[in-house]
């Protein structure tokens, strides 16, 4: 089968498209697990960190290593005890794994990690949600407790967690302002942001402002930064491990005001929890291109920009059927 490896890390030259042997994936799924024919998959910036080496402590040194962790596709076999799932389901999710592999034409998933696809969700569309969503679902509801009256600012508001985090904040009730650049105003507000800040211009903690709860997507600001915009008993969330962050979980522990990391989990109650809110017009997904499978290179390079609008996606295989007509994308959105 064809599939996007690597055998070092570093840039996105070291990735190429290769026949490669499935003979461990052809066999059958064991138990708890789904065959799945890919026909489209997404990239995050997870993918660029793990291609360059950042996570070497987790990920080691052994090659050739695979590329991808989102996917959207369709069963083609089922193991034991593999749950209410039946070959030629439409199913969409991510793998737990550090290595990746789900830019390829065929992988082996584990069922309690994905869910069925609405027959409203084109494969692209359906691609982009599972890691970017869920990481926004479980940072904001799970982490930070956003409820019905919470005010959430969301630093990163554009990118492919922001977009969808603006989207579930609304669903879960919060008021929300989203931070960006001024050109993403209109697409934020669109998805749902009660307000909209231009960091290029003002600073989201520059005074105090009261939020319940700051969700830093990118990562790239601190708590102590945040803490004067949070309210006495506030939650700053943030999605990357890093020695500051759990400096600053250590000492926030007890405190009114606390730093958070969310540690994104594929649960297929939460895909499940995601499709209806995309079945009910309430989650879209934001796409800032689709790219053929021989362009991956260029793909993982628009990802590096870091001025992705929305998610990037790459089409695996041709698709069986339209089924795209409720995707958003850069181009289509304000």
């Amino acid at each position: 089968m064809r599939a996007v490896v690597y055998r070092s890390y570093g840039p996105p030259s070291v990735l190429s498209l290769e026949n490669v042997d499935d003979a461990h994936e052809r066999s059958a799924p064991g138990r708890g697990e789904l065959r799945v024919r890919v026909f489209a998959a997404s990239l995050n910036p997870k993918d660029v960190l793990v291609r360059k080496g950042k996570y070497k402590l987790f990920t080691g040194h052994r090659f050739p290593k695979g590329l991808g962790y989102d996917y959207a596709g369709e069963v083609v076999a089922c193991g034991r005890s593999a749950g209410f799932f039946a070959n030629k389901d439409r199913v969409f999710g991510m793998i737990q794994t550090w290595d990746g592999g789900t830019c390829a034409e065929y992988i082996t998933v584990r069922a309690e990690e994905c869910a069925r696809i609405p027959d409203s969700l084109g494969w692209e569309e359906a691609a982009a949600i599972p890691l970017a969503a869920q990481t926004a679902l479980q940072a904001l509801r799970d982490v930070a407790k956003v409820r019905l009256g919470t005010r959430v600012l969301i630093h990163g508001a554009s990118g492919g967690v922001g977009t969808f985090a603006i989207q579930i904040a609304k669903a879960l009730g919060a008021h929300v302002t989203a931070v960006s650049s001024s050109p993403n105003h209109d697409l934020c507000r669109t998805l749902g942001a009660d307000e909209t800040i231009d960091y290029q211009t003002s600073s989201p903690f520059a005074a105090a402002r009261g939020y319940d709860t700051i969700f830093d997507v990118f990562g790239n600001r601190t708590f102590t930064e945040a803490r004067r915009a949070l309210h006495g008993r506030g939650t700053y969330v943030t999605t990357v491990p890093s020695r500051r962050t759990f400096l600053d979980i250590a000492k926030t522990l007890g405190a009114p005001q606390r730093a958070r990391l969310v540690k994104v989990r594929s649960k297929g109650s939460d895909l499940a929890y995601l499709a209806m809110l995309a079945e009910q017009g309430r989650l879209r997904s934001i796409i800032h291109r689709v790219f053929d499978l021989h362009d991956v290179q260029a793909a993982s390079t628009q990802i590096e920009t870091k001025r992705t609008r929305g998610k990037v996606v790459l089409r695996i295989r041709e698709m069986p059927s339209d089924r795209s007509a409720g995707t958003i994308s850069a181009a289509q959105s304000p």
